[in-house]
């Protein structure tokens, strides 16, 4: 799986998702319509430089507080292939993994990036590059990599349970 994009940068740690996506939103269910809000809370004219494919670029312990699945939701909507950061909240990572778009940790990849920087992931090889300078990180598993592919978790196991069901008859 190789991902690119032009990077668009949090330089702030420990951003929560009660700043990404605020409470007063949370009935909405359209991603479409809840990309609308996504950064509210912390700046919304980050929204201006997303689009096309875009690599977000965060620091520390990026997405703690609230379970907000509408974080990530709003962030395909707009077009996010990746998420690379120095770390992620357990919370966030998990739902990005349960909805299908990567979360990458790269400190070093963090530290080379500015806005607008070249981002290419190869996550099968554990690689991340910025601007044609390569970084290692953590090789994500293939079922991992087979789920992100498929659109998330919940496409996963429909997947999965069909191809079962598909061998019992």
């Amino acid at each position: 799986m190789i991902i690119e994009g032009a990077a668009v940068v949090i330089e702030a740690d420990n951003v929560n998702t009660d700043v990404l996506y605020p409470g007063p939103y949370l009935n909405i269910d359209d991603p479409e319509v809840m990309k609308l809000y996504l950064f509210e809370g912390l700046d919304p004219s980050l929204r201006d430089k997303l689009g096309g494919r875009t690599i977000l670029v965060v620091g520390e312990n990026f997405g703690g507080g609230s379970s907000r699945e509408h974080v990530v939701l709003a962030m395909k909507a707009w077009g996010i292939g990746a998420v690379v950061g120095r770390s992620f909240a357990r919370i966030f990572f998990r739902n990005c993994i349960n909805l299908g778009l990567p979360a990458i940790v790269c400190a070093e990849a963090v530290a080379a990036a500015a806005d607008g920087s070249k981002i290419r992931i190869e996550a099968e090889q554990g690689r991340v590059e910025v601007d044609g300078c390569s970084f290692d990180t953590q090789v994500l598993p293939p079922f991992v990599t087979d789920m992100i592919q498929g659109g998330g978790l919940v496409e996963y196991v429909r997947r999965r349970l069909a191809e079962r069901a598909a061998g019992e008859e």
